[in-house]
């Protein structure tokens, strides 16, 4: 049985582990908040990462200005060659997450405060 690591505890969709599976994610957080460049959050993601992890994330991040835009699933991947089912789990996030596509896209300017980023592919 794979464990699941607790990213919130108040969230009760996330099931519960050892109390020290909390704690390596804070400390994880706190170490990314330590880092100050690009190449230094470049640098701990590479060491930290597989390359496939990486490309995974990138391609769900890359899907994030994508749904922005209001593009349908289908375009989306043609455009960025990322699986419907990861855009559709990234329009999920966006729509029912924790909040963090939302707070990094807002900071970057792809998204304005208050707009909808749709869950559903219905266009």
């Amino acid at each position: 049985m794979k464990r699941r690591l607790v990213l919130d505890q108040a969230s009760p969709t996330t099931p519960a582990t050892h109390p020290a599976a909390t704690d390596r994610l804070a400390g994880l957080v706190r170490a990314l908040g330590a880092l100050r460049t690009e190449d230094d959050i470049r640098h701990f993601l590479v060491d930290l990462c597989t390359p496939a992890e990486l490309e995974a994330m990138a391609d769900r991040w890359a899907v994030v200005p994508e749904l922005a835009e209001g593009r349908a699933y289908r375009d989306i991947h043609d455009r960025t060659g990322v699986s419907v089912t990861t855009v559709g789990r990234v329009a999920r996030c966006l729509a029912l997450g924790a909040g963090g596509y939302r707070v990094a896209a807002e900071r970057l300017g792809l998204v304005g405060t208050g707009v909808e980023l749709s869950a559903h592919d219905a266009r």
